[in-house]
């Protein structure tokens, strides 16, 4: 599989934390080289047989799908009741959920991260460095000041009253006004509060607002999902490593979540890419769509295609319908997944 780590840590830093992940990673790379090696390799870990999902655990099935009209698609969100918004290469692109078909462009000076929709209708932007503000008819309203340190945006969450910003440079979500004033930092390092702190190989950290008033943010290196109070205090956890089904594999998953309108969650890893419901505690109950519906991506994601390995990866988002958008970040698809009618 190939690797980089984007935010160059300290040597010290990241060969502590990223210990207990990068063992999964190099099970994960030994078991796809040890396909194509002539002599059995005793010290390579056999993926094949997760990548094919029991059909039984499968609860979902795919109504449509259709392409993202810019190339490097990177993640998406509701607006309305129709549209998504995708975060592509330098743009936002504004596509009917049914059918894919653009109907607008918002243009920005610089790769955008992320993008969401906030309660008034306004789309926020993440840049690498700073967040951007744009009216529902797409112009700009605000440009927030940029953060210091190694920014690097992966994630935003807003509503009536906070912008929610998840720096994965700086390993942390920032609570900020609706000027871009941050108020509090949420995820440091605490022994004294319970706090282990973000592991973040790779840049992916997600934040999103749950029903129950909590933040949840996902803790990829740790393989955990977290909830955290506005305040920054750390509520609960959940989630293990695991190749199988019910855990999270490789070196740094999951890598994005969604809430459903009841509270459960869908998530999404890379690697192996799948994607999963768990219940509100936690606990694994479904497949949304599993490693064979991402054969490029999950070449990619392995080294076995040429191909930036971190940016393989997936994104989704969820409608009021329960109706699930997985976004495939290699081929810039995107798939419409219902619930089947005996799941």
């Amino acid at each position: 599989m190939n690797f980089r780590c984007p935010f160059n840590p300290s040597r010290r830093r990241f060969l502590t934390e990223t210990a207990r992940a990068g063992l999964g990673l190099a099970l994960f790379a030994g078991a796809r080289t040890a396909r194509s090696a002539t002599a059995v390799n005793p010290f390579a870990y056999d993926v094949r047989k997760y990548e094919t999902t029991d059909p039984k655990l499968i609860a979902y099935r795919q109504v449509t799908a259709f392409k993202c009209p810019l190339p490097d698609a990177r993640r998406l969100c509701l607006v309305g009741t129709d549209r998504l918004a995708v975060a592509a290469g330098n743009k936002v692109a504004l596509l009917d959920r049914t059918s894919g078909a653009s109907s607008a462009e918002i243009p920005l000076n610089g790769p955008v991260r992320c993008v969401t929709e906030g309660p008034d209708g306004s789309l926020y932007a993440g840049l690498r460095d700073h967040v951007e503000v744009f009216d529902a008819q797409g112009k700009r309203r605000a440009t927030w000041p940029g953060f210091a340190g190694r920014p690097w945006i992966s994630s935003l969450a807003v509503n009536a009253e906070f912008a929610f910003i998840a720096d994965a440079g700086n390993r942390v979500v920032y609570r900020c006004d609706l000027t871009g004033k941050a108020i509090n930092r949420i995820g440091d390092r605490d022994r004294d509060r319970g706090i282990p702190g973000f592991v973040l190989p790779s840049p992916f950290l997600e934040v999103e607002l749950h029903p129950d008033g909590l933040l949840r943010v996902t803790n990829p290196g740790r393989h955990l999902v977290e909830a955290y109070t506005f305040e920054g205090d750390r509520a609960t956890a959940w989630g293990r490593p695991s190749m199988g089904i019910e855990g999270f594999s490789g070196c740094c998953n999951p890598v994005a979540l969604a809430i459903l309108p009841d509270g459960r969650f869908v998530t999404c890893e890379k690697g192996l890419p799948r994607v999963k419901v768990y219940s509100q505690l936690g606990e694994f109950e479904s497949v949304v769509a599993g490693v064979e519906s991402f054969p490029e991506n999950a070449k990619v994601g392995s080294g076995e295609k040429p191909g930036d390995g971190v940016k393989a990866s997936l994104d989704a988002v969820v409608d009021a319908q329960g109706r699930v958008f997985i976004l495939d970040t290699v081929t810039g698809s995107i798939r419409v997944m219902v619930r089947n009618q005996a799941g």
